[in-house]
Order: C-alpha cells, then structure tokens, then sequence
C-alpha cells in the first residue's frame, strides 16, 4: 500500500491529505470543547508540515504504517474531561470517513462530467483509501491510537490504568503485527464494510 514506485507522485498528496484531515480534526474538536493548547501549539492548522513526525513518516514508507505527530492536548481544560477526551479521539477517525465520502462523491462527478484525468483519479482513489485506512488503522485499540483512547473511556479505571501502561510497548507491538501481516487480517473487513456503505450511500 507504501513504499516507493511509479506511483508516489499521485500518493503522497493522498496521504497529505489523510494525515493532516485526521490531525486537524483532533485539534479542531478539542478547542472546540474547551482546550487551547492545539492553537497554542499551531496545531490548529491545515498546513501538513505542522503534522509531520519525521520518524513516523520513515516508519510509514519502510514498514508500510506509521503516525503522525500527537495533538497535544490537556483534558483538565475540558468541561467534562471523560466526553471531551472521547470525543477528540473519535474525531480523527470519523474525519477520515467523511473525507473518504468525498472524495468518492468528486471522483462521480467529475467522471459524470468526463472532467476526470488520469492523475486526478489516481489522487482520488489513493485519497479514498488512506482515508479509510487511517480510521480503522487508529482505531486499533492499542496506546497510542485513538481506539485505545475510546476503550480507556468505557472501561473502568482500574482496566483503563493496565491498558495505558502498555504503551512503551505499542510501537513493538505494531511493528510486530505488520510483519506478521496481523493489521491486514484487521483493517481489511472494516476497510471493505466502510466502502460498502459509503457507496451504498
């Protein structure tokens, strides 16, 4: 799905895209509910430089995933910090769907118009897939992916404590399940159910 060939040019927008859409999202929905310190941190921002984590971007070509870098945010500022920490981590996920969705929709259209060149279709389709792929691949319910950021929020504390402490170990853990090609047998039947309803719909 990465990597290096003929494709890259039409992918790296795509992945740009996905990327920054997800990271924005996380900043945009916690100020939303009460936290400045995304727009403090110029995370509030759709320029993808801002996003970038180098080593992340290393790990996305070599081993096929990778991340970007985290939204920090602070939950005390939030009003309920429970409902505002879930509703930030869902927020990437959920921006990528939508982002999928459009993609779809100005493929159809420029198509129907006979507007679609080669290239752009490409971009569109890489786009459609990153997009989807990111908001299954998050969540993931492994620290520190927003997946495991939703569970911490419904199971009790005691359970939620054991689970963020496997988080030093996450990127092993990762890394381990691509090479056993585990995150495939994963993402796949969510990548393929989302794809039926969006364009089903």
């Amino acid at each position: 799905m990465f990597g290096f060939d003929e494709n890259m040019i039409f992918r790296i927008p795509a992945l740009l895209i996905a990327l920054t859409i997800h990271e924005y999202a996380h900043a945009r929905v916690a100020v939303w509910m009460g936290d400045n310190t995304p727009k403090m941190m110029g995370r509030l921002t759709l320029n993808p430089i801002s996003h970038l984590d180098p080593f992340g971007l290393i790990m996305l070509w070599l081993f096929k995933f990778g991340w970007a870098k985290p939204v920090p945010i602070n939950p005390n500022n939030f009003e309920n910090w429970r409902k505002g920490t879930l509703l930030v981590a869902i927020a990437g996920p959920v921006s990528n769907v939508i982002m999928a969705l459009m993609a779809a929709i100005l493929y159809a259209i420029l198509a129907k118009m006979q507007l679609l060149s080669t290239g752009l279709a490409m971009v569109l389709n890489f786009t459609y897939s990153y997009n989807i792929i990111f908001a299954v691949f998050n969540m993931i319910p492994l620290p520190p992916l927003d997946g495991s950021k939703v569970l911490m929020n419904i199971l009790p504390t005691r359970h939620a404590y054991m689970l963020e402490k496997i988080e030093p170990y996450a990127p092993f853990i990762l890394m381990a399940l691509v090479l056993f090609n585990v995150i495939h047998v994963f993402i796949t039947p969510f990548y393929n159910a989302i794809s039926f309803l969006l364009i089903k719909s």
